[in-house]
């Protein structure tokens, strides 16, 4: 008897610890939700190899007011990008691919300058590749006048170098469509069938399809935008319009995938239990940096935007279309995913605050996560002595530049210009040696009417990298206009 109620008892005392935490995780969302005026989103998260918790909040169809449920599918964007990586790293296991081959090992008919770009390069996006997007529709995201991929293709190799291979970082979309012309060279059968057999299935995917506006996919949540500009004209208040956009097919292992979070949880588990990959050791090199010509290591580890190499709880994601994002926690056996139906909506910044009501430390563990809290309470505007206050405490304590960099153009996004003009400020201060630093805050300086301070910026960019293509650009315009 006393068995039976010891039992009992710790099942009582485990479910009330569970609905303690699923409760702090509502209290996050639903006030991030009401901040940042989402309509509808969608949580999963799997702890010690198990969907520990899938809640829906809010709605899923604005127009006809549809809730969202479990089974609700969101378009992905760039999380894509993370299944394109798996598949590289499948075909790396199999012997088909080396991560140091140059890609005229597996493309013939690339111009001279692609030739020495490898697949690590196009993965951690530091190619110099042109961009396939400045080719396509800039508002839908179709192909444009010149209609079909052959002529884009043709287009882009005649198209100059963004920069050197290997010095710079740069997100292109470009990088990813040469990794899928790879996959169906190498399988002899499209990317979407050789994710389809190689991952869905394993997974037991039931609602990843591809697809794009265009589509008919059920159970669809329509993504939504808050604009402030409306038939050319600015209006008094932010109004919610639909999104359209358009994937055409042969880029879709970009941003193609549309997915549910329970689904990405399912996919999460099977990858780290070996049956996606097969080996441990792929996993870790596939989380792992490139590195620079000058040997520093990449932004990106391999197919992954994310990477939080920090001492304690690393963790390796990415974010889509400024509306989902999903974080791994390898060694805390913990993973988060958000999905949202709101462009801008960010989730990236308050996804490490969801992973911290499972592993509280991992809160402080995250510099930006840390800072972010405690700024929404002192004032952006004590951003750096915030900072200096907590190194003294803490000589670890430091955010990183790209993360602080990423940070800033979020809240320009959310307009919150006076939030990132703080936030680049800081990064200048953290990182004096960095040019694209003062390239960012520059832009930023500009855009809040600070026009002297900001080609002061732009002129320190150039000090620090006279092949800052885009600093010229603008100091150019300037004088121009002047």
């Amino acid at each position: 008897m006393k068995i039976y109620l010891f039992i009992v008892s710790l099942f009582i005392s485990l479910s009330s610890f569970a609905q303690n935490i699923s409760a702090q995780v509502d209290e996050i969302i639903h006030r991030e939700m009401k901040t940042r005026r989402i309509p509808g989103a969608q949580i999963a998260v799997v702890q010690n190899g198990k969907i520990v918790l899938s809640k829906s909040y809010g709605i899923a169809n604005v127009q006809d007011q549809i809730a969202v449920t479990n089974n609700t599918i969101f378009p992905l964007n760039s999380n894509t990008k993370i299944f394109t990586g798996v598949a590289v790293m499948q075909l790396v296991e199999q012997g088909k691919i080396k991560l140091e081959a140059p890609v005229n090992t597996y493309l013939d008919g690339l111009p001279a300058e692609w030739h020495k770009i490898t697949i690590d390069q196009l993965l951690t996006h530091i190619s110099g590749l042109p961009d396939m997007l400045k080719l396509f529709d800039p508002v839908t995201g179709n192909v444009g006048p010149l209609r079909t991929e052959e002529a884009i293709f043709e287009k882009l190799k005649i198209s100059p170098m963004e920069f050197k291979t290997g010095e710079q970082f740069s997100y292109n979309q470009t990088n990813y469509y040469i990794l899928g012309k790879i996959i169906e060279k190498l399988t002899h059968q499209s990317f979407a069938d050789f994710f389809e057999e190689n991952q869905f299935k394993t997974a037991h995917l039931k609602n990843t399809v591809f697809g794009d506006s265009r589509d008919v996919i059920p159970h669809y949540a329509p993504s939504y935008s808050y604009r402030n500009f409306f038939n050319g004209k600015r209006i008094k208040e932010d109004k919610l319009v639909n999104n359209y956009y358009e994937f055409p097919d042969f880029t879709r292992t970009s941003a193609g995938l549309n997915s549910t979070s329970e689904d990405l949880a399912n996919w999460i588990i099977a990858l780290q239990n070996g049956k996606i990959l097969q080996k441990s050791s792929t996993l870790d090199l596939m989380w792992s940096s490139g590195k620079f010509n000058n040997g520093k290591p990449t932004e990106w580890v391999r197919g992954w935007g994310i990477a939080k190499l920090r001492k304690n709880h690393k963790a390796f994601g990415m974010s889509g279309g400024n509306r989902s994002a999903l974080l791994i926690y390898p060694d805390d056996h913990l993973a988060v995913i958000i999905l949202t139906n709101l462009g801008g909506s960010a989730p990236e910044d308050f996804i490490e605050e969801i992973a911290g009501c499972y592993i509280q430390d991992i809160i402080n563990a995250d510099p930006l996560t840390y800072l972010r809290k405690n700024l929404q309470k002192t004032g952006y505007e004590n951003a750096i002595d915030f900072v200096k206050a907590e190194k003294k405490k803490n000589p670890d304590f430091q955010p990183q530049e790209v993360e602080l960099n990423n940070w800033g153009y979020r809240l320009l996004t959310t307009n919150q210009k006076k939030e990132a003009l703080a936030v680049f400020k800081l990064n200048v201060d953290l990182y004096p040696d960095s040019w694209n630093a003062y390239d960012s805050y520059g832009e930023v300086l500009l855009k809040t009417g600070d026009k002297n301070r900001g080609i002061e910026m732009y002129k320190k960019s150039l000090d620090l990298n006279p092949d800052n293509e885009n600093g010229k650009k603008v100091l150019k315009e300037i004088q121009t206009q002047n």
